[in-house]
């Protein structure tokens, strides 16, 4: 571990009572101590990305909770004397009126005392019923200890990482960075894991991080396999709880419900926008499943002087890894199956126009318009068996042929095509032909070494 970073553990231990608290330990974010200038002793601790127009703070300062204003103000200080704005993601505490920051709700954490938790599952049929249907499949936990896990080569560790990088295929978005890197094993001695396997099979898995400062656990990362059974995670959930009511803890969180409980226009309408990449609501309606004694707000912090649009834009930079498009980029590389399948669906109505065109009108002749056809149905069939199983060799092959496929279609277009062209439809339909095989050529050929994903460190 380095410097910077064991010095902000040590100030985490001694006052971290946030859940984002132990996640400013995760590697990529970079920190701002504040010292006493006398002694040099660390007082207080900001974790943030740095996303080029602004530094989105990983949650609130470490800090003696009276002392996290003055730290919040040195922290946009410093931000401002690099060129920077200032943001605070994932704030617990809501700035008072007369405060030089603003807040925006941008959800709610559930919250659960564990001692409680044996009188809401008595209440709660349904949560049995999703425990015994788990135990019924023969899911079952067990805790693993720290070490296992941090050797790369251990069984169970190979078996985790197996199961990791099939929920990550399963997922509509390219990894995402800042608060929702997937890293299970940094700093794993200050973990908890708990392992839900099936048949000897890895099938879920449990991480819990530790809130110091209020002897409290944030469960962090909380998956399961795709093909897991019901209930999987309700019955890891559910020895979680157990063994943190056995320890005599009273604060249990499930971490950030985006956008849950929110009160902005704005935040709406990103909600409605992104619902096909992101389920807020099935993910807020999830942990609700489960019972919560309460629901506290989490707040975007910013200077009040500044606009909330801009400070939820930064803030969204900084998951993505500092750049939109790239993450665009990624996203659709991840999403390569879905691409092709798409390909391929879109090709059958192309594969009907050019059986109706009229031959004369678009082709020499009718052998020539006979040879497109079958060169689009050969291509439709190549593209669906990609998008079953993403195979390299295939994948090349694809992408060689939809080039081709360009190359003779612009090679027909100025021969025959452009010196007939009549109106803006036909010039319309020649660009879209050359268009299609172009794109699916380049994007095959950019995706020919995916495969599905082997979990490692994001």
């Amino acid at each position: 571990m380095d410097d910077h970073r064991q010095r902000a553990l040590a100030l985490v231990r001694r006052f971290g009572d946030g859940t984002t608290s132990f996640q400013i330990l995760e590697p990529g974010l970079a920190y701002w101590f504040d010292r006493d200038p006398a002694t040099g002793e660390d007082l207080a601790c900001v974790a943030y990305s740095d996303t080029g127009g602004a530094w989105v703070a990983a949650g609130e300062p470490v800090a003696p909770s009276d002392h996290i204003a003055e730290v919040m103000s040195a922290f946009a200080a410093a931000a401002r004397a690099n060129h920077r704005r200032a943001r605070f993601f994932a704030a617990e505490r809501r700035p008072p009126p007369d405060s030089a920051f603003a807040a925006l709700a941008i959800g709610a954490q559930p919250l659960w005392d564990p001692a409680e938790w044996l009188e809401t599952l008595r209440k709660k049929r349904s949560l049995r019923e999703q425990l015994r249907r788990a135990r019924a499949k023969g899911v079952v936990i067990r805790q693993v200890e720290s070490e296992v896990l941090a050797d790369p080569a251990s069984p169970t560790r190979l078996a985790v990482d197996a199961m990791l990088g099939r929920w990550l295929d399963s997922r509509s978005m390219a990894p995402m960075g800042f608060l929702v890197t997937l890293d299970p094993y940094n700093l794993p001695e200050e973990r908890r894991f708990l392992v839900a396997e099936r048949d000897g099979k890895v099938v879920g898995i449990l991480v819990a991080v530790p809130i110091y400062a209020r002897g409290g656990w944030f469960f962090e990362d909380v998956l399961r396999d795709p093909a897991a059974p019901n209930g999987t995670i309700e019955l890891l959930f559910d020895h979680a709880m157990r063994r943190a009511a056995a320890e005599g803890s009273r604060r249990v969180t499930f971490g950030l419900a985006p956008l849950a409980q929110i009160d902005s226009r704005v935040l709406e309408v990103i909600r409605g926008c992104t619902r096909w990449l992101y389920d807020f609501e099935g993910l807020r309606a999830f942990k609700a499943k489960l019972m919560p004694r309460a629901w506290q707000p989490i707040y975007l912090v910013y200077p009040r002087t500044e606009r909330g649009v801009r400070a939820v834009l930064d803030s969204l930079k900084a998951f993505a890894h500092r750049s939109f498009i790239k993450f665009a980029a990624r996203t659709l590389v991840h999403r390569a199956p879905a691409v092709v399948r798409l390909l391929a669906i879109l090709l059958i109505p192309w594969t009907v126009l050019l059986a109706l065109a009229p031959t004369r009108a678009w082709f020499p002749d009718a052998t020539v318009q006979s040879a497109w056809m079958a060169a689009d149905a050969v291509l439709f069939f190549g593209l669906i068996h990609l998008a079953r199983r993403w195979r390299r060799a295939l994948a090349n092959t694809i992408a060689a042929a939809a080039a081709g496929d360009f190359v003779l279609g612009a090679f027909q277009a100025a021969l025959y095509n452009i010196p007939r062209a009549k109106g803006p439809w036909t010039w319309a339909i020649m660009v879209a032909a050359l268009i299609a095989p172009a794109f699916a050529s380049a994007f095959i050929y950019l995706c020919r070494n995916r495969a599905p994903s082997h979990f490692t460190k994001q």
